[in-house]
């Protein structure tokens, strides 16, 4: 693995712009990565939860990671989710986050035919590491989505053993004792990227540097405060900040979700990422209405 520099502050998990039938929309992404660069990220993270990725083909998911590389244009990190339920699948799109040169990639568990062990899990992802050897790879922990439950530290572990390039978990969860298990693992050798973003205060308290998260796309400012003042001590700002996400997030979860609302706030703001692919249903103009009526009386349009 080539050497890379560990990430600390904001990495937005980005929508995947589509048009009214749910087509993948590139033309969109300059746009978006423009204002990623504004707004102060760190980098990217593509293709994930956030991204629909178990909706997409493996040509559609080639497809937006390349235009992310090409419109970041070195200004941000990109790091590529190319987790899949199936195995070969997962292979096919490490080796070509290698060809196309991102910073860093993740894959989540299987989610249908799940494993049982650690054993399992570390067997299934050896062969999707070793696709991209020169790139850092993060294991994807996702329970809530995923319904796997198995230890993060003892997969960092054992992972290690055969995944030289593991370097750390992408840690959507609330479980903050398992968390704090995989920060302290071999005097810090493990990078955890805090995902659960109503949380961070939490996962910079245990001593997390960095987060990924959906509501950094259209909160920027918010983050940057939080983790700013954090880093100076002042707690009590910090804490102001988590809880004008958590407004949002409590928004976001009125209208379906991270990926319903978000890209309902993304529009709303001025990037088009317009529909879900099914079966997220796309929104209507009542409940867009409605949603600026919401954002609006929390000032977020003001």
């Amino acid at each position: 693995m080539k050497h890379y520099q560990r990430l600390e502050g904001m990495v937005a998990a980005t929508f995947t712009p589509m048009d009214a039938r749910g087509d993948i929309n590139l033309s969109v992404i300059d746009k978006y990565a423009d204002l990623m660069a504004e707004s102060g990220m760190a980098g990217v993270f593509v293709c994930g939860t956030t991204g629909e990725s178990h909706s997409l083909t493996t040509g559609e998911r080639k497809a937006i990671l390349a235009q992310w590389i090409k419109s970041a244009r070195k200004r941000f990190k990109v790091i590529a989710h190319v987790g899949s339920n199936c195995q070969l699948e997962a292979m096919e799109l490490a080796r070509h986050a290698q060809e196309v040169e991102v910073d860093a990639f993740a894959a989540m568990a299987p989610c249908f035919f799940k494993p049982s062990s650690v054993k399992d899990l570390v067997d299934f992802f050896t062969p999707i590491a070793q696709s991209a050897p020169d790139l850092p790879f993060y294991y994807y922990n996702m329970p809530s989505m995923t319904g796997v439950s198995l230890s993060v530290p003892s997969f960092l572990i054992e992972g290690k053993k055969t995944m030289p390039n593991l370097v750390g978990t992408k840690f959507t969860h609330n479980n903050l004792m398992e968390m704090g298990e995989c920060l302290e693992l071999n005097n810090g050798e493990f990078e955890v990227l805090h995902g659960y973003d109503e949380i961070l205060i939490a996962g910079l308290a245990l001593g997390a540097v960095a987060g990924v998260g959906s509501t950094y796309n259209y909160l920027p400012a918010v983050y940057q405060n939080l983790f700013d003042a954090f880093k100076e001590g002042d707690i009590c700002t910090a804490r102001r900040m988590q809880q004008k996400s958590i407004e949002i997030v409590k928004i976001i979860i009125k209208y379906g979700g991270g990926v319903r609302g978000g890209k309902a706030i993304m529009n709303l703001i001025g990037v088009d990422c317009g529909r879900c692919r099914l079966p997220v249903t796309p929104f209507g103009d009542d409940e867009y209405s409605s949603l600026k009526r919401d954002l609006e009386k929390i000032g977020f349009l003001n």
